[in-house]
């Protein structure tokens, strides 16, 4: 388990999907790094993005993307892109 960085903070925030999502902030010279974890799943995972957007605009990404990772991991994302990118 991590050590805690004086410098983060942890929220909890609710989503979509009715359950809590654990949120830590880390300030790493000029970026916030955005951490999401499900606490049900354990699944974790990671966004960067500068301080300037807010906590709120970083914390929806991250719990975006956790959301993405949940719903790709239970097979509801097709992987597969269609036309240019």
């Amino acid at each position: 388990m991590r050590k805690p960085d004086p410098g983060s903070q942890h929220i909890g925030q609710p989503t979509g999907r009715g359950s809590e999502v654990l949120i830590e902030f880390q300030r790493l010279g000029n970026a916030v790094k955005v951490t999401a974890v499900d606490p049900v799943t354990l699944i974790e995972v990671s966004i960067m993005g500068p301080p300037a957007c807010g906590q709120e605009t970083l914390a929806r990404g991250a719990v975006r993307k956790l959301e993405y990772v949940l719903a790709k991991r239970a097979g509801r994302v097709n992987s597969h892109r269609e036309g240019p990118l």
